[in-house]
């Protein structure tokens, strides 16, 4: 029989997660497993016991994901991840074609077919979707959770707000697949996955084409950074918003910036970052229903 885990957190998708636990248990035991739920602990590994199961299915948003793409990397396994969404961004999920319906992003996971994804590594740390940093890319982790709960994504616009005051050019020496240049940059993305809060913001990025893709807001004044920065997410090309695809990336600075992978804490500089092409084993919907 195959065996699966149901890794969730009561407190996810404003608490309608731990309403629907036995509904979505019994949805995969209809399809044949044996699905056993486990309340999330941020402090211990979830695979600790369960080395041998056929699935992991974690209710969440992109920092769910996250730890357990991290958490199975630490044992060396190799175990396929179901993703129900219920974070307040569900980027990942989106990017797999997950229905936003618990029950049915069940149904599609216990019926799906199975495939293999790109991952990103920074340093010793994986991420799924986007690693960041620079102006408003830490925001999620200062969010505080009670406050994302009850305003979803508004949480992130409020706290993102309170940022303007600090803005400050973060002096960078980047490499990209060996070419090598300078910038002075208020905001760098690199994308493995597709959206960001639901904005496409990397319009070339695929979890499935074996590169990064990276987007350089580069500093000037405040005005035209700003400007220039609406623009791209109209559209537009302005010059200063500086855009590459690359499988691995170095990037130095004088600057002990703070860094961000998947909502989560990231490194510290250097920064060795790559893409491993089809790095995770994920169940997706049925072709059809994609």
């Amino acid at each position: 029989m195959k065996t699966a885990i149901f890794l969730y957190n009561p407190q996810s998708g404003k608490g309608r997660i731990a309403a629907h636990v036995e509904g979505i248990c019994t949805v995969f035991r209809a399809y044949g497993y044996d699905i056993r739920p486990q309340r999330v602990d941020f402090a211990a590994n979830p695979f600790d016991g369960n080395e041998s199961v056929s699935l992991m299915v974690v209710a969440g948003g992109d920092g769910s994901v996250n730890f357990v793409l991290n958490a199975m990397k630490r044992k060396g396994l190799d175990i396929p991840v179901g993703v129900i969404p219920a974070g307040t961004a569900n980027d990942f999920a989106g990017a797999l074609g997950m229905s936003r319906e618990p029950l049915e992003a069940a149904r599609q996971i216990a019926s799906g077919v199975e495939e293999r994804v790109d991952c990103g590594r920074v340093n010793d740390l994986y991420f799924v979707n986007v690693f960041s940093f620079g102006i408003f890319t830490t925001t999620s982790q200062r969010t505080p959770d009670d406050r994302k709960h009850r305003l979803g994504k508004l949480a992130y616009i409020i706290e993102g707000a309170r940022e303007i005051a600090s803005i400050h050019a973060v002096p960078l020496e980047l490499e990209a697949d060996g070419v090598r240049f300078d910038l002075r940059s208020l905001m760098v993305l690199v994308f493995n996955g597709e959206t960001a809060g639901g904005f496409r913001l990397a319009r070339r990025s695929s979890i499935r084409d074996g590169l990064l893709d990276c987007i350089l807001l580069e500093k000037r004044t405040f005005l035209r950074s700003a400007m220039a920065m609406g623009r791209y997410l109209l559209g537009g090309n302005p010059k200063i918003v500086h855009r590459l695809q690359a499988r691995r990336l170095e990037i130095r600075s004088t600057v002990a910036e703070p860094t961000d992978v998947d909502g989560q804490k990231g490194a510290d500089f250097p920064l060795h970052i790559e893409c491993l092409p089809g790095g995770l084993r994920v169940v997706c919907p049925p072709s059809g229903e994609r």
